[in-house]
């Protein structure tokens, strides 16, 4: 009698232990191992938080934008939704980005924003372009013509990411120091360790929680779609 083949490991659950563990470590070591910062102290720690959710912001971004333009190129209305979810937590990794980027800023130099600052200016205008894609998605019903609307608005927005990036070169202002440049990293090596560690932890949070909605979504839509049939077989 054969055996029945062994069940498939959930991915979404084996990703989300892997970031639980991941976060745990880094969690530890930024608070129990890593050096304090010689010029900012005990606040530069969540330097550690900080720059890893901004580059988990980017990376989302332009993972919506590569799907968007597979959906244009292929017309798989199933790679609308993986354009979308990546779009939506880049919002939310944006968010915690300002967030963090605000405390650091109050603590270390006393000011919550400074307007004089081109990467942080930078930052925010891409954010809310980001932002305004659900207002664009939303304002249109579902079907080709949301899609299509939104893949193009995705591939426009994700060219604004390389302006962000070059803006942390050409902005020399105190308050937000360069850190990583063409010579490497300006840290040693326990500080760039803890910061590998936190930037794994993020980026796996990340992609658990895009495995986590993109499960939610497709459940929702498949439900949309009986209940319409069976609205349409009562009738």
């Amino acid at each position: 009698m054969r055996e029945r083949p062994g069940r498939r490991p959930d991915l979404a659950l084996l990703v989300t232990g892997l970031a639980a563990a991941l976060m745990a470590s880094a969690v530890a070591l930024i608070f129990f191992w890593v050096p304090t910062d010689v010029d900012q102290g005990y606040s530069q720690r969540i330097f550690y938080f900080h720059v890893p959710i901004a580059l988990t912001t980017y990376a989302l971004f332009a993972w919506a934008a590569v799907n968007a333009a597979r959906y244009l190129w292929r017309g798989d209305a199933s790679l609308d939704l993986r354009s979308y979810v990546p779009m939506h937590l880049g919002v939310v990794f944006g968010t915690l980005t300002l967030v963090t980027g605000s405390i650091w800023a109050k603590v270390s130099w006393g000011v919550w924003w400074y307007w004089g600052s081109l990467q942080l200016n930078t930052f925010l205008i891409i954010f809310l372009f980001y932002c305004a894609y659900f207002m664009l998605r939303f304002s249109l019903p579902p079907g080709e013509r949301r899609a299509s609307f939104s893949a193009v608005y995705a591939l426009l927005g994700v060219g604004l990411v390389p302006v962000s990036v070059i803006a942390v070169h050409m902005a020399q202002d105190a308050v937000h120091p360069e850190t990583f440049d063409t010579n490497g990293a300006h840290m040693d090596a326990s500080m760039f360790l803890t910061f590998l560690v936190a930037l794994a932890a993020m980026a796996a949070l990340a992609v658990a929680m895009y495995l986590v909605e993109l499960r939610g979504k497709r459940i929702d839509e498949r439900l949309t779609t009986l209940r319409r049939l069976a609205g349409e077989g009562a009738a």
